[in-house]
């Protein structure tokens, strides 16, 4: 496998970055020399790909993160009068899509450790209009899965997984994409194999799958026995229900497939990465670092490192001073002035508030060098010995 590129200690380091080989250019050229740019042949085998690696029945691509998201709510029947539980710590897509769909957001409060949805904040918050529980793979590491697929089922809801940081891990054993009736992925260049831009959704339920696959082609009815006028013609195609244009280029779906091709070694490079950092700051006094819980095994896209006692801001600066591109991830979802506008207040999920006010993501990509990682410690170490 490939081994990250040495970098100048002075380069700036961005928090998330591709990983792009000459393998993945030759995927994407062979597309460029063919016949199918849009949706084709490099398409289907991508979807069988993410298929087997997230041990589901089958996999829809998409051209975002977040309209995988909104194609998951869709397959779902997400409307008007329906409710869908919501992790606050993520990204504001996870919670906007459903709102797109007429659905009614119902925010439900994270572990303080993991920054994933609570099991018990989440069962509180389902109620008899209750179509979807979505919880969220926070910084890789998996859900409670089980547990929440519970909660959902005795709501009778779906659980849907938002699995943007996690594909290629694991929960007791079982792959992510295989413990949720939908699970989505995001493959933006910073995520854990890119498309450039793209998404996913797999399911074990091929009902599910096929709304989906209808809804990202305009919701598109090209078989006669499902149509309620077969006989208009051969080039007969009818639309049941609205969709809209997802669809996943070819181009984009081949660089997908060789992306992953190369998942392990991206899973046991943010593994060392992970590890390096766990061992250069954990006597370090002012920060908490991330947990594991057993029987997860996470493909981390984060380091979400908690800074205690009000110096995250000032740590910061710090780090973007000396050209480390930190990140903060995120904003609890109801904070952000569209959903205050809906009537929603601070105060409402106090865990997800305290771990937004602690978390720092530093540096996390696979070509990221050892001495990138000492580079990142040494200045983290240096601010709190200051």
């Amino acid at each position: 496998m490939p081994e990250p590129m040495e970098r100048s200690q002075q380069d700036f380091l961005p928090y998330g970055r591709q990983s792009i080989t000459e393998d993945d250019v030759a995927a994407v050229a062979e597309v460029l020399r063919g016949d199918w740019l849009t949706t084709g042949p490099a398409l289907t085998r991508f979807e069988d790909d993410l298929a087997s690696v997230s041990g589901a029945a089958g996999a829809v691509a998409v051209t975002s993160g977040t309209a995988a998201l909104h194609t998951a709510y869709a397959a779902a029947g997400v409307g008007p009068g329906d409710e869908v539980v919501v992790s606050p710590m993520t990204f504001v897509a996870t919670a906007s899509t459903a709102v797109l769909r007429g659905a009614r957001v119902v925010f439900a409060d994270v572990e303080p450790d993991t920054g994933n949805l609570d099991v018990d904040a989440a069962r509180t918050a389902t109620g008899p209009r209750t179509r979807v529980v979505a919880a969220v793979d926070y910084a890789g590491h998996p859900a409670r899965l089980d547990e929440l697929a519970t909660v959902a089922r005795d709501a009778d809801a779906l659980l849907l997984e938002d699995a943007a940081h996690s594909v290629g891990g694991a929960w007791h054993g079982t792959p992510v994409g295989a413990l949720a009736g939908l699970t989505t992925f995001s493959f933006f260049p910073t995520k854990n194999l890119t498309t450039a831009e793209g998404g996913a959704v797999v399911s074990p339920y091929e009902e599910l799958l096929a709304r989906a696959r209808r809804f990202r082609n305009h919701g598109l009815v090209r078989d006669k026995a499902a149509q309620r006028r077969p006989d208009e013609g051969d080039w007969h195609q009818e639309v049941h229900e609205f969709g809209l244009n997802y669809r996943l280029p070819d181009v984009l779906a081949a660089l997908g497939s060789s992306q992953l091709r190369r998942l392990a070694w991206f899973k046991q490079r943010r593994a060392e990465i992970h590890a390096a950092y766990d061992r250069g700051l954990a006597d370090v006094d002012g920060v908490r670092t991330p947990v594991t819980r057993d029987g997860a095994d996470p493909m981390w896209h984060l380091y979400p490192l908690r800074v205690l006692d009000g110096r995250r801001r000032a740590l910061f600066g710090h780090l973007r001073g000396a050209g480390i591109g930190v990140q903060v991830n995120y904003v609890p979802v109801y904070w952000h002035p569209v959903f205050a506008d809906l009537g929603y207040q601070r105060g409402l999920c106090p865990n997800a508030e305290r771990f937004y006010a602690d978390e720092l993501s530093l540096p996390l990509w696979p070509g990221l060098a050892d001495a990138d990682v000492e580079r990142v410690i040494t200045e983290v170490r240096g601010f709190f010995s200051a």
